[in-house]
């Protein structure tokens, strides 16, 4: 699962915008990181980079340190985490998907490399 295939997965199936999944994607990868570098890193300003963070916050992907560092939480469980808030937002029945649950799988690596360099 190539990082386009998460971050389209990211969309379509747990309801992330494009920016959020992105910022999923750069933090779950990269590690901890502050609201400027997130806003370098994507292209936006560093107020669309905290908002961001903090929707993911709300959604279960990101612990807040301080003020403005952020830190993803581990991808084995968030994304099925964020895709049952979302089911249960829109009155969707909870269900097991696949397509999710690889999201997981593949960022389990990348995850933890980048948090033991």
């Amino acid at each position: 699962m190539t990082d386009g295939d998460i971050e389209e997965t990211l969309v379509s199936e747990v309801g992330l915008s494009r920016v959020q999944a992105r910022l999923y994607l750069l933090v779950t990868t990269a590690g901890r990181m502050d609201a400027p570098t997130m806003a370098s890193n994507l292209d936006v300003s560093v107020e669309e980079a905290r908002r961001t963070a903090e929707d993911l916050v709300n959604a279960g992907a990101f612990i807040e340190y301080g003020d403005t560092q952020y830190e993803a939480m581990h991808p084995k469980f968030t994304a099925v985490n964020m895709y049952r808030r979302m089911c249960q937002r829109r009155g969707i029945t909870f269900g097991r998907n696949k397509a999710v649950d690889n999201i997981g799988v593949a960022l389990e690596q990348p995850y933890d490399h980048a948090r033991t360099k």
